[in-house]
């Protein structure tokens, strides 16, 4: 009896010991509460709010413009002094000048896409430098992000891909 006590310790040890040595270690981050406390998120976003601002001032610039030409015309019209063919002309005038303006409005809005993306960038491989050595001198196989829900670091020794592969 005292020898199968004794197996049935050993067999509770290595048990253990195995569950310890296989068990995974998990992580999270909640990357936007460290990226808004980063210095250089608050210049990008400082930067882009200038960008922002003078790229406004641009496109108020245009509308004062259009609204300027499209009182001038409707005041002649009203006076009597516009020619029905000037009267188009000005028409199709107005209308291109609204073109212009949608046109820019888009174009403000991917330069601000593609700057943000730019300033962006170098912030985001620093962020995940960041994780990736802190995931390695840690030890853990994933690393989760809390404000997104996305999977930011896994261990390559934890990858099956190849083992589904070769079950199909």
């Amino acid at each position: 009896m005292k020898k199968f006590f004794q197996i049935s310790a050993l067999f509770v040890v290595l048990f253990l010991t195995a569950n310890t040595a296989n068990a995974q270690k998990f992580g999270y981050i909640n990357s936007a509460a460290v990226l808004a406390e980063l210095p250089e998120v608050q210049q990008m976003r400082s930067n882009l709010e200038s960008l922002q601002k003078q790229l406004q001032k641009k496109g108020q610039q245009m509308m004062t413009d259009y609204q300027t030409k499209q009182q001038e015309a409707l005041a002649k019209q009203q006076n009597g002094t516009l020619a029905p063919v000037e009267e188009k002309q000005v028409m199709e005038d107005l209308q291109k000048k609204e073109q212009e303006i949608l046109k820019f409005e888009q174009e403000m809005q991917q330069k601000l896409g593609t700057k943000e993306q730019e300033l962006l960038s170098p912030i985001l491989e620093k962020v995940n430098t960041a994780i990736q050595d802190v995931a390695k001198a840690d030890g853990y196989q994933f690393i989760f992000d809390t404000s997104s829900g996305v999977l930011l670091y896994a261990d390559e020794a934890q990858d099956v891909t190849a083992k589904v592969k070769a079950k199909l």
